[in-house]
């Protein structure tokens, strides 16, 4: 399944690319004067980008999705935008400083907050393939509040690719569908590359879609660590589905929830 993912998802680009460049071509030589066919164009089509991916379509996005987005929890977590994002696919028991030292020993560090200063950090290392452990990550929100704590892993030395982690506290007396306690919810996915973001052409991080196996390698770096006191892997907790997160990124689940409860003395 993984395979046709990746070659349903190849073919797809291709043909937005080749629309895209038979647009601007059109564009070019149809629609835009003939002062304007020029070096002004790059700079034109540029413009044109920017103004629609960070200023028109997230907020057409926003004005929607409070339409159809429920705000209530439902497994998935929401971009900025309102946008359906990554699905909640992990749940922690144990306090702050618990999971702090926890995920640190298991090799993972803490992401920076997001801010404009980070995020050019960002691109800057991205574009240099240099390091940047702590690198931030993209606000998302559960309990429409963005994440209360980030971890990574960065893969060769860059922040392109990167496992990485966001967790969300729960409020006191907070129950999972079918009664399970939890004081952290969280969402696990793998950084694979950079790109276009489907929905808002925002530049953005793209993932992997097997999720749960990036959540079962994370519980796995726990378990090495020692930080696990208990373990559950509850099957069936979500229907299997396949869909995409807020980037426009397919991935798929089989719809399990891992619940682990973390060592108190590490």
């Amino acid at each position: 399944m993984k395979k046709t993912l990746h070659i349903a998802a190849s073919i797809k680009r291709l043909f937005i690319f080749v629309i895209s460049v038979i647009l601007i071509v059109l564009v070019y030589g149809l629609i835009l004067p003939d002062e304007l066919q020029t070096g002004q164009i790059a700079f034109f089509i540029v413009v044109f980008w920017a103004f629609n991916a960070y200023f028109v379509l997230p907020r057409v996005h926003r004005l929607l999705s409070r339409m159809y987005v429920p705000d209530y929890f439902i497994g998935r977590s929401r971009t900025a935008d309102g946008l359906l994002g990554d699905p909640v696919n992990l749940a922690i028991v144990g306090s702050e400083r618990s999971l702090k030292r926890a995920m640190k020993r298991a090799g993972w560090t803490e992401a920076v907050p997001l801010t404009l200063g980070s995020s050019l950090k960002m691109i800057w290392k991205i574009i240099r393939g240099q390091d940047y452990p702590n690198a931030p990550v993209s606000d998302l929100l559960v309990f429409d509040r963005r994440q209360d704590l980030a971890f990574q892993k960065q893969v060769d030395g860059n922040p392109r690719k990167r496992h990485h982690v966001r967790f969300w506290r729960t409020d006191k007396d907070w129950y999972l569908p079918g009664g399970y306690a939890a004081n952290w919810v969280a969402a696990a996915t793998y950084d694979s590359t950079v790109g276009l973001s489907m929905f808002t052409l925002q530049f953005t991080h793209k993932i992997d879609p097997n999720i749960d196996e990036e959540r079962d390698y994370l519980v796995d770096t726990l378990k090495r660590a020692k930080g696990i006191k208990e373990h559950n892997h509850i099957e069936h907790f979500f229907p299997p589905f396949i869909t995409r997160n807020g980037g426009g990124d397919r991935f798929m689940t089989d719809g399990s929830m891992a619940i682990i409860t973390l060592e108190k003395k590490l």
